[in-house]
C-alpha cells in the first residue's frame, strides 16, 4: 500500500529543516517551533492541516511582523533552492501556507514572495486568497507572470486562477465570467513546457463547466494553429465530448450519428470482488461509406450507500475506421477502493457508448 503523502511530512523533513534554518536563520528557536509542531494532535493531522500547522509554528517561532519574518522564510527558501528535493521535501509546502496565513494585509510583498516561493513548491492555492480579496490587481499580477522567465510562474498564473481547483476554494466570480482569465491562457497556448499547457488545458476544461460557448469559441479559433494548441483544445473539451456536445462532435470531426454494428459485448464473470477487476470485451464495425472517427467510452452505473447509481463515463479510444473495419476492444475495469470513490456491494452496471450513444447494458454484482 503506497505511504500516505502526510507521513513524508517526518523526522527525516524536519532534520533537513533544521539543518537549512541553522544556515539561513541562525537566531531561530527551533526548539520552540519543533516543540509546537509535535503537539497532541500531530498524528491525526492529515497533509494540508499539517503543512498550515507548521506554517503557524514557525511564524510564532519566529514572533515577528510579517514583512520582517517573510524576509527570512525567503532567506531559507534561497537555502533550501541550492539543492535538489528528496520526496520527504514535501513538507517545505508550508511555504506558501505562510503567505496565505500571514501576507494578506500585505499585497506587494506577498505577490514577490509567492513569485519565489512558486518555483520550488506552488503556490496555486494561497494565491486564490489573493484573488478573492484583490481581483483586480492579482490578475494583472497573474498576466504580467504568464510571460515570465520561469515555466513555474508562468504555469502559476494558470493554475491560480482555474475556477474549478480540484481541493482548493472556488473562485465565483471566474465562474460566472472567466474574461480576465482569457489573455493569460492566450499567453500560454504556445508555451514550451507541456507542464504549462496542461494547466491552460484545465483551465479551459473548468471554464467549459460553466461557460461551454467560451470554449468552443476558444476550441475553433486555436484549432489548426499548431500542435500545441490542437492538444490543449482536445483536453481542454473533454468535459463537453462526454456530453457528446454536438459542436464539439463537429469541431472534432466525430460523426454524432454513424451507422456502427456493436458486437459480442461480454464481460468475463457476473460477479467481481471489491479490489478486483472487471474484464469487459467488444466489437465494433464501421458500417458507413468511408471512414469514420469514432469515439469509444464505456459508462458504469455504480451503486451508492443510498441505493441509488451514480453515472461515470470513461474513455476507451478515439479511432479512424475505414468502412466495412472491424476493431475488436478488450477493457478492465477495477473495483479497487480509494478516497475519491468508494464501491458498495450490490447491483451494478455497465455499458459501452459509441459516439455520444450507449449500449445496452450488462448487469454484474460487486461482491
Amino acid at each position: 500500500m503506497a505511504e500516505l503523502l502526510k507521513n513524508l511530512i517526518n523526522d527525516e523533513f524536519f532534520e533537513h529543516l533544521r539543518i537549512k534554518t541553522s544556515i539561513s536563520i541562525p537566531n531561530f528557536n527551533y526548539s520552540k517551533f519543533i516543540n509546537l509542531v509535535y503537539d497532541k494532535d500531530w498524528e491525526k493531522r492529515e497533509l494540508k492541516d499539517r503543512t498550515k500547522h507548521i506554517a503557524n509554528s514557525f511564524h510564532l517561532a519566529l514572533n515577528e511582523e510579517y514583512p520582517k519574518s517573510i524576509k527570512k522564510i525567503l532567506s531559507l527558501l534561497k537555502e533550501v533552492k541550492k539543492e535538489p528535493l528528496t520526496k520527504n521535501g514535501l513538507g517545505y509546502l508550508f511555504f506558501s501556507e505562510y503567505v496565505e496565513l500571514f501576507g494578506l494585509e500585505y499585497f506587494e510583498i506577498s505577490m514577490k514572495a509567492i513569485e519565489e516561493i512558486t518555483q520550488l513548491m506552488s503556490c496555486e492555492f494561497s494565491i486564490r486568497q489573493f484573488i478573492l480579496r484583490y481581483e483586480k490587481e492579482t490578475m494583472e499580477q497573474m498576466l504580467k507572470w504568464s510571460k515570465h522567465t520561469n515555466y513555474h510562474v508562468r504555469r502559476l498564473s494558470s493554475e491560480g486562477c482555474r475556477p474549478r481547483l480540484p481541493w482548493a476554494v472556488a473562485i465565483p466570480n471566474f465562474k460566472k465570467d472567466p474574461k480576465l482569465i482569457l489573455p493569460i491562457l492566450e499567453n500560454l497556448k504556445n508555451d514550451e513546457y507541456e507542464f504549462v499547457r496542461k494547466s491552460v488545458a484545465n483551465n479551459l476544461n473548468d471554464i467549459s463547466k460553466d461557460n461551454p460557448e467560451i470554449v468552443i469559441n476558444i476550441a475553433k479559433k486555436w484549432q489548426g494553429v499548431s500542435e500545441n494548441t490542437d492538444w490543449i483544445i482536445k483536453h481542454a473539451c473533454r468535459t463537453l465530448l462526454k456530453k457528446a456536445d454536438s459542436e464539439i462532435y463537429n469541431i472534432f470531426g466525430i460523426n454524432d450519428n454513424p451507422n456502427y454494428k456493436l458486437e459480442n459485448f461480454t464481460i468475463s464473470e457476473p460477479e467481481v470482488s471489491i479490489g478486483g477487476k472487471l474484464p469487459f470485451s467488444f466489437t465494433l464495425t464501421n458500417e458507413n461509406n468511408g471512414s469514420t472517427n469514432y469515439r469509444l467510452e464505456y459508462v458504469v452505473y455504480y451503486l451508492k450507500a443510498n441505493g441509488k447509481h451514480s453515472k461515470k463515463l470513461f474513455k476507451i479510444m478515439d479511432k479512424e475506421l475505414k468502412s466495412s473495419e472491424s476493431i475488436e476492444v478488450k477493457r478492465e475495469q477495477s473495483f479497487q477502493n480509494f478516497t475519491t470513490r468508494k464501491h458498495y456491494k450490490g447491483l451494478h452496471k455497465i455499458g459501452i457508448v459509441v459516439n455520444g450513444k450507449e449500449s445496452d447494458l450488462i448487469s454484474f454484482e460487486v461482491v
